[in-house]
């Protein structure tokens, strides 16, 4: 991976996002915020499932007053979501949230922009310029012709303009757009443009597996750059979802540490013995529970399964009835086909509990005997040659002879 975009970094309560700090994971509350227990409720889970920082709609009166509620009880820093009125960002900054979010497209008189920005100055909270395709100022788009990377990073340019009259730079930015194309391209002249940290997201990504797909498509290509310091996954769907999706994309790509289980397995095939896809949706789900911190996988035969798979901490393969369970690449035991997933889950625990080494040691004697003997004859069991591959190596030779 390349090295990250230098950024200056600024703070969400005790959340550092930019600089060196590690990339972040972000989702929104789809409750009402005057919804208190609700609300909380949902922070809880979000946070639960890996989020770094949550943001609460404040669009009303009530919103405020529940944020008032709110922050002092959530488990991780409180972003209030402002739209149109900028005394509810007043509001919210007296409700005691950790910072703010301004979409530069529908607040748009310069006084009441200045006016909040110097209010966050003076309490020394963070705000977000987040800028929105869907939103964008009429005048801007009407001199870029639309809405294109240009016109985005223009309407980010100017909100920082006027944040720096009143002396004001704790600013992170996003400039979303539901076309990956555009989100992309406007995220690389952005990158250009400031040193501000940049807040990923493809905005209005639709319901999974289409809204997964793009956000991963637009996010992981920008962070696969460098850039990128804090990330939100916009999707039709639990809020939940969200957040494990932008964690596990965090960790696919190395930006986090591991916290929970990364559980592979192979596509399955002709030589499978089992179900790979449910064995391996039982024991997504078993481990997930137990939120392991390990690389699992789930292989459908014993052929190439514990080769394919020896840099995983852990896995099984089916072969003959069998389950040939293995800790990098080694395999340690062989149980029957019905107690996969529960030796997986026993063997798991102990690795976590015991050590990679220790496992190993705790090897059962005949075990890779019993596999390399299941394997050699699955090996032999060479099926009808569909492709008649006997008769074309003949006529191959007889044409290089």
């Amino acid at each position: 991976m390349p090295p990250r975009r230098a950024s200056r970094q600024v703070h969400v309560g005790p959340v550092a996002i930019g600089g060196d700090a590690p990339i972040s994971v972000q989702s929104m509350t789809t409750t009402k915020t005057a919804d208190v227990d609700a609300t909380l409720a949902q922070i809880y889970a979000l946070a639960g499932a890996g989020c770094d920082i949550v943001r609460c709609t404040c669009n009303e009166e009530a919103a405020a007053e529940g944020l008032a509620q709110i922050v002092p009880r959530a488990p991780v820093p409180i972003i209030a979501d402002i739209h149109f009125q900028y005394r509810l960002a007043l509001a919210a900054m007296e409700a005691g949230v950790q910072g703010l979010r301004l979409n530069p497209g529908n607040i748009r008189k310069p006084d009441q922009i200045k006016a909040v920005a110097a209010e966050a100055k003076d309490r020394g909270l963070p705000i977000r310029i987040g800028v929105n395709a869907g939103s964008l100022d009429p005048d801007i788009a009407e001199r870029h012709g639309g809405a294109t990377p240009e016109a985005l990073v223009a309407s980010a340019v100017r909100e920082l303009d006027y944040f720096r009259e009143v002396d004001f730079d704790d600013v992170k930015i996003s400039v979303k757009a539901s076309s990956v194309p555009v989100m992309i391209d406007a995220y690389r002249l952005l990158a250009d443009t400031v040193d501000h940290p940049l807040h990923l997201g493809v905005t209005e990504a639709g319901p999974p597996p289409a809204g997964l797909v793009k956000s991963t498509a637009g996010i992981g290509t920008l962070l696969a750059e460098g850039i990128g310091d804090t990330i939100r996954y916009s999707l039709t769907a639990d809020p939940v979802e969200e957040a494990h999706a932008g964690r596990t994309l965090l960790e696919a790509l190395g930006r986090r540490e591991r916290r929970g289980v990364d559980l592979i397995a192979c596509p399955s095939c002709g030589r499978a013995e089992i179900d790979v896809i449910g064995v391996a949706q039982e024991a997504q789900a078993a481990l997930a529970e137990r939120n392991l911190p390990l690389q699992v996988a789930v292989m459908g035969c014993v052929v190439n399964g514990p080769g394919e798979a020896r840099g995983a901490d852990l896995g099984i393969a089916a072969g003959r009835g069998k389950g040939h369970l293995f800790v990098r690449g080694t395999v340690v035991r062989v149980v029957p086909e019905d107690e996969m997933v529960s030796a997986l889950l026993d063997e798991a625990e102990r690795i976590v509990d015991e050590g990679v080494e220790a496992r190993l040691a705790a090897a059962d004697a005949d075990a890779a005997a019993i596999a390399a003997a299941d394997r050699a004859q699955l090996v032999e069991l060479r099926g009808v040659d569909v492709n008649h591959a006997e008769e074309r190596i003949a006529r191959i030779r007889d044409l290089t002879d």
